[in-house]
């Protein structure tokens, strides 16, 4: 039962900092990018 009191807070933790991380990702746009692969597939660049 002991260790309850050290595992719960530390997932906690890990996950808090896991959706900081995510949140972090999406502000700073790494998820935008209008030529990836879904649209560069259409392109002809002979």
């Amino acid at each position: 039962m002991n260790v309850l009191v050290v595992l719960i807070p530390v997932s906690l933790f890990l996950g808090a900092l896991g959706l900081a991380a995510f949140v972090w990702t999406v502000r700073s746009d790494q998820y935008d990018d209008d030529r990836g692969n879904a649209a560069r597939i259409l392109l002809d660049d002979d």
